[in-house]
């Protein structure tokens, strides 16, 4: 079939895998957010996420399709939701959506997405960023989860790539891409911000997290947490282990 264009309908949508409930999530889409559809076979749409080229398979009921015209409509000063919470009236009814939905830049009650029509029915809240790493703090004792990219669960490299998108910097999904991006930094010149990566023993990225320039990191191992970090790499705040060897720091 030709490829088709869609969006996310849904709050928050697994990615995974293979094609089955079953299968591991690698990700996963926030309200809004479009996709690539490769290819339909009810009920599993496999598709790759416009944002970071992402692949996977997601429950077709989650998608709604739009035309080239509506896709081009909708990335049109396209933001991402800053508020925790909000809620919204729907064609289907009263939906709640999270912290890194993607909608419409600016205040306005009512948007389109295709001939879907949304309103909010909360009111609107200033919320203001100072940088990457105070906002990665709201995230605070998050519980990981692979795969995860909300403040309800979430892993290593969907909590940078997630925070990162609020400062209109888009990296890749998965650690062992990000590690390829930005300018590499000597850990004596590391500063507030910068991300650190750290590797297994095969020398394979598998981990990254935010810089607090203190000699801090903030990173999501168990939940998003704060630990020493040091030129060996992560030591765990309360027992002193290390936990992670440090690879690289990177600025973005």
């Amino acid at each position: 079939m030709a490829e088709k264009l869609g969006y996310c309908s849904v709050s928050l949508s697994p990615l995974r895998a293979e094609k089955r409930d079953a299968s591991e999530m690698v990700s996963q889409l926030f309200f809004g957010e479009l996709v690539t559809i490769k290819e339909i076979q009810s009920p599993w749409c496999e598709v790759v996420t416009y944002s970071d080229n992402y692949p996977g398979f997601v429950d077709s009921k989650h998608i709604r399709l739009l035309s080239d015209k509506e896709a081009k409509r909708w990335l049109d000063g396209l933001s991402f939701q800053k508020q925790f919470i909000r809620s919204l009236s729907t064609p289907w009814g009263k939906q709640l959506i999270f912290r890194g939905s993607f909608v419409p830049f600016g205040n306005e009650m009512n948007f389109n997405i295709g001939e879907d029509a949304y309103t909010y029915v909360d009111e609107y809240t200033e919320f203001s960023l100072s940088d990457t790493v105070q906002f990665a703090s709201e995230y605070l004792n998050t519980p990981y989860l692979w795969g995860g990219k909300s403040p309800f669960g979430i892993d290593c490299s969907g909590f940078t790539q997630v925070i990162l998108r609020f400062f209109n910097i888009n990296i890749p999904r998965d650690a062992s891409q990000q590690v390829e991006f930005g300018q590499e930094i000597d850990f004596e010149d590391c500063k507030r911000g910068d991300l650190a990566f750290f590797s297994n023993a095969a020398g394979k990225v598998i981990h990254v997290g935010f810089l607090d320039g203190t000699g801090k990191i903030i990173h999501a191992s168990g939940c998003v947490r704060i630990d020493h970090f040091t030129q060996q790499g992560i030591k765990h705040i309360i027992t002193g282990e290390l936990t992670h060897t440090l690879h690289s720091i990177r600025r973005m």
